[in-house]
């Protein structure tokens, strides 16, 4: 009885935040050990379908470079990073589209769906509802900026109670374009911006911003993000991840999280929690 006493009050201990997210839309940027451990993925859907019934509007934007990689390198076509970014040659992005639209986008909408979600699975070809345009062709290709968002495409989804499922490849504005790379955590940040999202989630492989002596660092300001790329104590793969952070506080969503998925429903934690988990980014 008493263990059934404790699951009541960690319940009405979510309360307070199940109130404050009803109808709010959380964008999830899902990737790291999160999207390819077989039991994280699992719980990971579960986690979707519990936000969704308790009635938050969740949209979720995976990446796939691991698996691009792999499938580069099964077919023998070179691959090149320049400053941490892949260089999209039209082979590369044909591999890309296929991994990213195809693969990865229906296995995640699959899963979804199996249990008991209504999923959906789009590119920003889909509609043309995302657009871009390259970010240096001379350099890295087909690999692009974002220049538009169509929101109301992801919002009729959400009013016919889909969930969203993104992948983030682009269109081109010329006809019979072969279409453009985006980076994951920016392809969210700015989906997350163009829908009105209340929050926007970063799944990664850390358990969020760390300070020189690799403690936790659970809140930080945009003032204090920039002050910490300069001295050198944000670095690295961490750097595009608080960049899209702040893209998105930038335009106008609330919070920015950046919390460790390989931690079993880290998101519920986050949403449901006073305590939450991982580093917020607040203007």
């Amino acid at each position: 009885m008493q263990k059934k006493i404790e699951t009541v009050k960690t319940l009405l201990d979510a309360l307070p935040f199940i109130k404050e997210f009803n109808k709010e839309i959380v964008v999830i940027k899902y990737g790291g050990s999160a999207q390819s451990s077989p039991q994280l993925k699992e719980k990971f859907a579960k986690d979707i379908l519990l936000m969704f019934l308790v009635g938050i509007r969740p949209v979720i934007i995976h990446g796939g470079g691991s698996k691009i990689t792999t499938m580069l390198d099964a077919l023998n076509i070179d691959t090149e990073f320049i400053d941490g970014q892949r260089v999209t040659t039209k082979e590369v992005m044909r591999i890309a589209e296929m991994i990213l639209s195809g693969e990865i986008n229906k296995d995640l909408v699959s899963l979804l769906n199996s249990h008991g979600a209504k999923a959906i699975g789009v590119s920003g070809k889909d509609a043309h509802f995302i657009t871009a345009e390259a970010k240096d062709f001379a350099k890295w290709g087909l690999t692009g900026n974002i220049k538009n968002v169509k929101a109301d495409v992801i919002l009729k989804l959400m009013h016919e109670k889909f969930i969203p499922v993104i992948a983030p490849i682009a269109a081109g504005e010329e006809m019979g374009h072969p279409g453009f790379n985006i980076n994951a955590d920016l392809c969210a940040s700015y989906v997350a911006k163009a829908i009105g999202a209340n929050k926007i989630i970063f799944l990664t492989d850390t358990s969020g911003v760390l300070d020189n002596n690799k403690k936790l660092l659970e809140t930080l300001t945009k003032a204090e993000v920039e002050t910490l790329k300069k001295d050198g104590t944000i670095h690295g793969g961490m750097v595009p991840k608080v960049d899209a952070c702040l893209e998105a506080i930038d335009g106008g969503v609330h919070k920015a999280h950046i919390i460790d998925g390989r931690l079993e429903h880290s998101m519920l934690l986050e949403l449901f929690t006073s305590e939450g988990v991982g580093t917020q980014i607040i203007k």
